[in-house]
């Protein structure tokens, strides 16, 4: 069950390593006030402990491959900097979550020193990376019982000394749904964590996780900008992904991250002109939505993955923006809920170049519209929603839904709609 705690927040994506020239905590923490101002509600830092020197990509490596589970970084600071760190972001209201790497670690952790029985081997009895392509990294071997407990005391030690609230757990399917659920039940008896796994298995919430990477919604964004799929379509995906949540539980929603940044463009190169009405989207459809670093930013560059690429920071469209839809979420219940359909349909609005649906909860309500297309759209809403009292979250305007939706929107508009509660 995804902790009360969770409400209305957006998650945002620390890149520390490229998020400063520094690429420091201490640097990062200038970044706070800018990021409250934005409305992210919840900090995952990716991997910033020591990373492997054996076998490594590039100049620096990956940050997946750790060669100490319970150390930082030089480069990032020392433990007591992001105890501090910490300290601050939830002085601020807001949460933070770490990046767990469980299926591998590096060729260098003290772990194939001391306990090289927590690894698979070859034929010959040699350590073997999980794949070909992670030539960097050593599978762990979970039938190992021993492996659990070590695994458990690490994920511990950072609950218990710097007071995150949860992890976001890297490629979370590779590692069996038992040690998960054994996991959970050691580290949170009381439910207050947050656990987002980096996978799109439904098995995975079974008592072991809160939130699911929804990738089947950021292909279908993809080719919904790319022209491949029409709104029907995509109104299908986002009906069916939506729907198949358990309650209480909830898809991460996304239009980028570092992955997808770093090797298949950054969502400026991918979706162009869609990247505003599909993030729209992405922020008022039940779920968790995402933000990337440097997203707010207008960030039109792939990050390098084993180099030095800083964000290039600056004012951009996407800033006041972003910070629309976040300010959107906090204040309006019907987007409270982060899974099932209870509040949520997908009406026909005649043009199959566009796709508008509504939350609702009475006496509020959301009304979005948007042109995924690059010729103009002919939306027309079901008269009921017509004569609401609304305001344009966007430009400020009020009026009827009939009134502010009387014309055609252009090539990619989008409008959102905030149904004014009646005056008492």
């Amino acid at each position: 069950m995804i902790p009360a705690w969770v409400g209305h927040r957006s998650l945002y994506e620390v890149n520390l390593r490229q998020y400063t020239p520094q690429g420091s905590f201490n640097s990062f923490r200038m970044h706070l006030p800018r990021l409250a101002e934005l409305g992210a509600g919840i900090l995952w830092f990716m991997p910033f402990q020591p990373i492997g020197v054996n076998h490594r990509k590039g100049t620096l490596g990956s940050y997946y491959s750790i060669r100490d589970y319970q150390a930082v970084d030089p480069t990032a600071g020392t433990m007591d900097d992001f105890r501090a760190l910490v300290s601050d972001i939830h002085r601020r209201g807001v949460r933070v979550i770490i990046d767990w790497v469980a299926n591998h670690t590096a060729w260098d952790h003290v772990w194939t020193k001391e306990h090289p029985e927590f690894y698979t081997k070859d034929d010959q009895g040699r350590f073997r990376p999980p794949n070909p392509d992670w030539t960097d990294t050593l599978q762990l071997d979970y039938s190992n019982q021993e492996l659990w407990d070590a695994m458990i005391s690490a994920m511990q030690f950072w609950l218990n000394e710097t007071g995150i609230d949860g992890f976001r757990c890297d490629m979370a399917h590779l590692v069996p749904l038992e040690f998960w659920q054994f996991a959970r039940q050691r580290l949170d008896p009381q439910g207050n964590l947050l656990m987002l796994a980096e996978s799109e298995d439904k098995r995975l919430l079974d008592a072991a996780f809160d939130v699911l990477y929804n990738w089947n919604l950021f292909h279908a964004f993809n080719d919904a900008a790319a022209g491949k799929i029409g709104s029907g379509q995509l109104k299908e995906v986002i009906t069916r992904e939506i729907q198949g949540y358990p309650e209480g539980k909830a898809p991460l929603l996304f239009t980028s991250n570092h992955d997808e940044n770093s090797w298949n463009g950054s969502a400026v190169e991918r979706l162009g002109p869609a990247l505003e009405p599909l993030s729209l989207i992405a922020f008022t459809l039940p779920g968790i939505p995402l933000i990337y670093s440097g997203q707010e930013a207008g960030l039109s560059k792939r990050l390098s993955f084993f180099e030095k690429d800083p964000v290039d920071w600056r004012f951009d469209k996407m800033t006041p923006f972003y910070g629309t839809l976040n300010a959107l979420r906090k204040r309006n219940s019907p987007l409270f809920s982060l899974s099932g359909p209870s509040s949520f349909c997908l009406p026909d609005c005649g043009d199959e170049h566009a796709i508008a649906f509504v939350r609702e909860h009475d006496p509020l309500g959301i009304i979005l519209l948007a042109n995924l297309s690059p010729r103009p759209a002919d939306i027309r809403l079901p008269e009921e929603y017509l004569q609401w009292h609304c305001r344009d979250i966007f430009s400020g305007k009020e009026g009827t839904c009939a009134t502010l939706t009387n014309r055609s929107p252009g090539p990619w508009e989008y409008m959102a709609l905030e149904r004014k509660a009646p005056k008492k």
